[in-house]
């Protein structure tokens, strides 16, 4: 059995395995959450087995992109949403081994306060070095 018959949201993309789909296209799937943050909360997925953002090839980015720009547009129309929550894990937080960003329908006063995780300040100069350490590997030379 390969990583994509084990993988549920292959399943989901072939077919074998029942969701409420939203968006059906060539190289993207989008389909409700079964464990939704609100109601309408939408998974958009490549047909490509993809585990990672890093991993999608270039070819599909604007695809995918592009799905999720869309489902952004339609949620707040759709279900009479004030905006979205657009989000997506790498590896850690992942339940699903499969690339996915989650379009969530917001609402003010919907009681989802910020982001999940807690935040923190840079020492002194430290931001600069934390700058100086990414653009190395983004922009090297």
């Amino acid at each position: 059995m390969g990583a994509a018959d084990q993988c549920l949201f292959c399943r989901i993309v072939a077919g074998t395995e029942p969701a409420e789909v939203v968006l059906d296209a060539d190289e993207v799937v989008a389909f409700l959450d079964v464990r939704p943050v609100f109601k309408g909360h939408v998974l958009v997925v490549p047909r490509a087995h993809v585990v990672t953002l890093p991993e999608l090839p270039d070819e599909l980015i604007g695809t995918f992109f592009t799905a999720v720009r869309a489902l952004s547009a339609a949620l707040p129309e759709a279900l009479g949403a004030q905006g979205t929550f657009v989000a997506m894990n790498n590896v850690v937080s992942q339940s699903v081994a499969h690339l996915h960003a989650h379009v969530v329908p917001r609402t003010k006063g919907d009681g989802l306060r910020g982001f999940f995780w807690p935040r923190t300040r840079y020492a002194a100069g430290e931001a600069a070095e934390y700058a100086a350490r990414v653009r190395a590997v983004v922009q090297p030379g």
